[in-house]
């Protein structure tokens, strides 16, 4: 068992969630699955009422459509950028998936946990006091929809070898099963955060 120290956190690589060694089929299936699950669950929101939407416990906290704003700031870098690696990729796909040890780090960090960290966003993914509609809420589903037709036509590349450039720097760049398994933490993670804010409302 190897105990890594990052910015003060400690992980046990053998304690973890993310899958490390796999089949690349049982990756992308457990994907498309927590994709519909996430799906349902932003379809859901859109009974709520503009004002519920809207609720913030603070003037520097996040309301429920800055949070599926942020994501949808993020879906615009990392689908894009998906949909053409998997398009210019003449790799075929590869039986076993077998994580990387940064792509590993970054899918750790996203997973959602009981107490979410607290995690710095950068100034250009941050929608604070953005001016927001239920539209925003349209946007996400697209997105999700799109993100499992990408997981679908991810069954033909090979996992491993496609590699995916990440919002912060084009220096750094993580296998297509990691890129994805981080993209969907990302997003579980700012859904238990909108989870979080509901009950805030109804405990205000």
């Amino acid at each position: 068992m190897i105990l890594i120290k990052v910015y003060g956190e400690y992980f046990f690589d053998l304690c973890i969630k993310i899958q490390h060694n796999m089949l690349s089929e049982n990756l992308i299936q457990s994907l498309i699955e927590q994709s519909e699950q996430i799906r349902e669950q932003a379809e859901k929101l859109k009974k709520d009422d503009l004002s519920t939407l809207t609720w913030r416990l603070n003037d520097t906290s996040w309301n429920i459509l800055e949070c599926l704003e942020h994501l949808n700031l993020y879906g615009d870098f990392y689908l894009a950028e998906i949909e053409q690696k998997i398009q210019n990729s003449k790799s075929k796909s590869q039986i076993e998936f077998k994580s990387g040890l940064l792509g590993g780090y970054f899918a750790r960090t996203m997973l959602p946990k009981e107490k979410l960290n607290k995690m710095n966003t950068f100034k250009d993914k941050n929608p604070l006091n953005t001016k927001l509609d239920k539209s925003v809420i349209d946007r996400f589903i697209d997105q999700q929809t799109k993100l499992l037709d990408l997981l679908t036509k991810s069954r033909n590349v090979n996992l491993n070898k496609v590699r995916i450039n990440i919002s912060i720097s084009k220096l750094i760049s993580l296998k297509l099963g990691d890129t994805f398994q981080f993209y969907v933490s990302h997003i579980q993670r700012h859904l238990k955060q909108i989870e979080r804010i509901q009950t805030e409302m109804k405990n205000s």
